[in-house]
């Protein structure tokens, strides 16, 4: 039996000897019943070569659609930055190209750090200033973090915020060069733990005095209000004098100066420093008073030189530091520190009380940067103690004249302790 087939695109011809021939569309000849099982073997073979067209060609489409996809939605992100960049014409930081980010880091050499953003290389330019360049890695969301990084410290020049030099963007590659701090950040000498160098209690205080000033300027000091929500010791640079620098904006978020609430859609910062009204919304909204918090708990770590949340700890009364730090201040008791003179025992309880006020559960009961500022300036002997600090809101009202009253600030369970504050 001799077999002929003729293809089209749209229909088949089939011309058996013998037979008359059968013509038609592609999917109605699939359909019919041929009598010969001569037929019906070759009708097999074709409905198979069928699906394996449509599966050998199918898949570059799909393929070629999701890589489409895919750059539709990056270059989209990438022209929000662009657009970014060229409605602020007025923008100071120099925007550099790859080659001059390759020159200035010497290829990439001389690594500092490394984290969730990206790393960090020692770099210098040609005037030999030294920078640091921090490689962010692949792009979040719309590039926003990006943005808000350059919009919050481009245009900021204070004593104790980090000086933006410039930035570099192409596609996904992205960088931001900013001056060098030759002594690192804060938490290599905040904690009492093996090869960290010891700062006196001046020095610490120096610091914390700077770090409340660069904040306070973030409040109230531009033109719009910047909110950090992410102050914690990492984020807090020393230059070669040991001055404080406030760092990494990613977090930041710019308000009207007017604006006393602002909204957010979820919790930002690192735990241990994240602000309680960021988790519970019936105690107050989320407000300028968030980075107080924030600024509060760094102050009590700097104060004590120690963690303020420890599992470890022998007593549990002393899991959650504060708690066990307010319990000895207001019975007349100084932090326990070696070769600590009288002076500086003033200058460390004035820093815990601060602290202790900027830790307040309500925002509404804590003071502003301002203020903080005054209150670390001033005379130790001029602070009264706040409310016994907790992790949770209070179920019972509490009143100023109640806070020596341990029985009305509930401790927390040590569940919530490490759901609220678990280690970093």
């Amino acid at each position: 039996m001799c077999l002929h087939v003729f293809l089209t695109p749209f229909q088949v011809s089939f011309n058996i000897y013998g037979n008359k021939s059968v013509r038609g569309p592609l999917f109605v000849l699939f359909t019919k019943k041929v009598v010969r099982s001569g037929s019906n073997i070759l009708m097999s073979m074709h409905v198979g070569l069928f699906f394996l067209a449509r599966f050998v060609f199918g898949v570059p489409i799909v393929t070629a659609f999701l890589i489409y996809t895919w750059r539709r939605r990056h270059l989209s992100m990438y022209s929000t930055i662009e657009d970014f960049l060229q409605c602020n014409n007025n923008f100071m930081p120099i925007r550099y190209s790859y080659s001059d980010v390759k020159k200035m880091t010497r290829k990439f050499k001389d690594k500092l750090g490394k984290g969730g953003f990206g790393s960090v290389f020692k770099g210098k330019l040609r005037s030999g200033r030294f920078v640091a360049v921090k490689v962010l890695a692949k792009p979040k969301a719309d590039g926003q973090d990006f943005i808000s990084e350059l919009a919050t410290i481009g245009r900021i020049h204070h004593a104790n915020v980090v000086q933006l030099v410039g930035y570099y963007v192409e596609g996904s590659k992205r960088a931001l060069v900013y001056d060098f701090m030759p002594n690192g950040s804060l938490d290599k000498y905040i904690y009492s733990k093996e090869g960290s160098v010891p700062l006196t209690i001046k020095n610490m205080y120096e610091i914390s005095l700077g770090v409340a000033q660069g904040i306070e300027y973030l409040h109230q000091g531009c033109e719009m209000q910047i909110l950090h929500f992410d102050i914690k010791p990492h984020n807090i640079l020393l230059d070669e004098n040991f001055k404080a620098k406030v760092s990494d904006f990613g977090l930041a978020k710019l308000y009207h100066v007017d604006n006393s609430i602002v909204s957010l859609t979820a919790a930002r910062g690192t735990l241990g420093y994240i602000a309680p009204e960021l988790f519970y919304k019936n105690i107050g909204g989320v407000s300028y008073k968030s980075d107080v918090y924030s600024f509060g708990m760094l102050l009590m770590e700097m104060a004590s030189r120690r963690r303020n949340l420890n599992p470890t700890v022998e007593h549990s009364s002393q899991i959650y530091f504060p708690m066990w730090v307010y319990d000895q201040y207001i019975v007349g008791n100084d932090l326990e520190m070696d070769n600590v003179t009288e002076e500086e025992k003033k200058v460390i309880r004035k820093m815990v009380i601060t602290a202790l006020w900027c830790i307040q559960m309500k925002p509404s009961d804590r003071p502003s940067m301002s203020k903080v500022v005054k209150m670390l300036g001033g005379d130790v002997e001029c602070l009264q103690m706040p409310l016994r600090p907790s992790l949770c809101p209070q179920k019972t009202p509490v009143t100023v004249g109640d806070i020596q009253d341990n029985e009305l600030n509930p401790r927390c369970s040590n569940a919530e302790l490490t759901c609220s504050l678990s280690a970093r």
